[in-house]
């Protein structure tokens, strides 16, 4: 049986756009359960660039991903949300004036609204057909690095060549005991600042570059892992030996959990209006990457945006009966949780 769960709106997503429609629903008095396919609060800026600054938030000249999580998550606390975590919204039911969202957790949380803000999708990495990595991972074999000083001196082969291989590198080359950077082309996926930085970590030895080679095997004993067994277009092959592998071959994302919401899926994006961020099925609002319209620009801000619109009219949908009064934030006094209904 379904364990019961009870809320104003459901959100789809943990990421940053996530985070701020929990604040920008706490504003007008609604309580949120969160539902994410990740194991943590973040999304891709904690899996994918939790070090790696960003400079087009508004206030912030530069701010690390891992930062602005940090940030945002503050902003949220007051507003208490429930998070359902390493969880999928896999389905959807209604009555007359309620949604009924269904976790892969075998979660039934009863809402006035969703708001979808998984930005791609559920996601997860590409890993490597190398045998025996099922066992090696997160302990030996990471897909990202939540905490990079749980690697200090430890001896790291990355594989891969895109931003994440990279900017990995250069982070972990003051923090390894240390780190080869194995690479199946000789040009590196990654902008040229990143890489002309990685160009003078190897020439100053403290980053090794194996190129054009791949990772063909593992070595390990009982969970651990000895060496990784790198190869070259002729079969030649080097044993390195290592005690993290960190494989970024991307991640894949899906939207597919989603299917059973009815909703106007194309281009692995949710068709929605941008006045109002309303999609094709009554009660359900989107924003983030997933929230796709003309002339549609894939930026933070722009989620953060949408997130406000998505949550304006999530509570203008929930309570019909009650008018909307636009108020700044100064205006209504610091966030409490006393500002939260209590009658979901």
């Amino acid at each position: 049986m379904s364990r019961k769960q009870e809320a104003d709106i459901v959100i789809v997503g943990a990421g940053p756009v996530g985070l701020f429609a929990v604040f920008a629903c706490g504003q007008l008095g609604m309580r949120c359960h969160v539902v994410d396919a990740f194991s943590e609060i973040g999304g891709q800026c904690i899996a994918l660039y939790p070090e790696k600054p960003i400079y087009d938030i508004p206030g912030f000249p530069s701010v690390r991903g891992r930062e602005l999580i940090a940030r945002l998550r503050e902003q949220a606390e007051p507003y208490h949300a429930r998070f359902s975590l390493d969880s999928l919204a896999v389905g959807l039911r209604r009555d007359a004036q309620r949604l009924f969202v269904r976790t892969s957790k075998d979660e039934e949380i009863l809402a006035r609204a969703v708001i979808i803000v998984a930005g791609p999708g559920a996601f997860g990495p590409n890993r490597p057909p190398l045998a025996g990595i099922e066992a090696l991972e997160g302990t030996s074999v990471h897909y990202w690095v939540r905490d990079p000083q749980t690697l200090r001196g430890k001896r790291i082969v990355i594989a891969g060549g895109g931003d994440s291989a990279v900017d990995w590198a250069i982070v972990l080359s003051d923090i390894a005991a240390s780190v080869t950077l194995v690479h199946r082309r000789s040009k590196f996926r990654a902008p040229p600042a990143s890489v002309n930085a990685l160009m003078q970590l190897s020439g100053n030895k403290k980053v090794t570059l194996r190129v054009p080679y791949q990772v063909s095997a593992l070595e390990a004993h009982e969970r651990a892992l000895k060496a990784v067994i790198i190869e070259d277009l002729d079969g030649e092959r080097i044993r390195l030996e290592a005690d993290v592998l960190l494989p970024f071959f991307g991640l894949s994302s899906d939207l597919s959990a989603l299917s059973e919401f009815g909703l106007n899926l194309e281009a692995g994006a949710i068709r929605c209006d941008p006045l109002s961020m309303s999609t094709s099925v009554p009660g359900i609002f989107a924003a983030g990457d997933v929230a796709s319209y003309p002339g549609k620009e894939k930026l933070l801000v722009t989620g953060f945006s949408e997130a406000a619109i998505a949550a304006r009219s999530a509570f203008a949908f929930a309570y019909p009966e009650k008018p909307y009064h636009f108020q700044h934030s100064t205006d209504r006094g610091r966030p409490s949780a006393s500002q939260v209904r209590q009658n979901v």
